[in-house]
């Protein structure tokens, strides 16, 4: 079972240890990220969870309380008339299904608060298995090239 919590400002060691690593970033920055490059995301984070009371970053934990990965879903910085969805997993829990599951539910969150909203996927072009996740909940690619000097496929689910 996985359960969702928004990060506040005492996860920090707990969000460093998931953005630290080079093999779990490697689709999202290239690489993991330096304690200030850290503390200055986090910081953004923190302040969007204090604006969004549904939405917003969240903790992935299991039962036990580990820490699994983290999602988000949020307003698109491009365009605030869309959500965008997004997730990242520990490299030990790669493959065992969790990001599905972890899709599945920020997908469920935002039709419940903002139904009309239409939900954007952004991936590295490499990242099969996320674009594969998208796709199977019926994300559509409409974006693939250089986006900030970070190669970036966008796939959107049209409501």
């Amino acid at each position: 079972m996985l359960r969702l919590e928004k990060y506040n400002n005492n996860n920090f060691a707990e969000y460093y240890s998931l953005v630290k690593e080079d093999e779990v970033m490697k689709y999202i920055t290239g690489k993991g990220m330096s304690v200030s490059e850290a503390k200055d995301k986090f910081q953004s984070i923190i302040k969007i969870n204090k604006e969004e009371s549904a939405f917003g970053y969240f903790r992935v934990l299991d039962t036990d309380s580990n820490i699994l990965g983290e999602c988000k879903m949020v307003h698109y910085k491009r365009d605030s008339s869309l959500l965008e969805v997004g997730y990242l997993l520990k490299k030990i829990y790669w493959g065992k299904g969790l990001g599905t599951k972890i899709c599945e539910r920020m997908i469920a969150l935002a039709f419940s608060v903002a139904p009309k909203s239409s939900i954007v996927g952004i991936i590295h072009p490499d990242n099969y298995g996320s674009k594969k996740i998208l796709e199977n909940f019926g994300f559509e690619s409409y974006f693939n090239g250089t986006e900030d000097n970070i190669p970036t496929e966008k796939l959107i689910l049209r409501r």
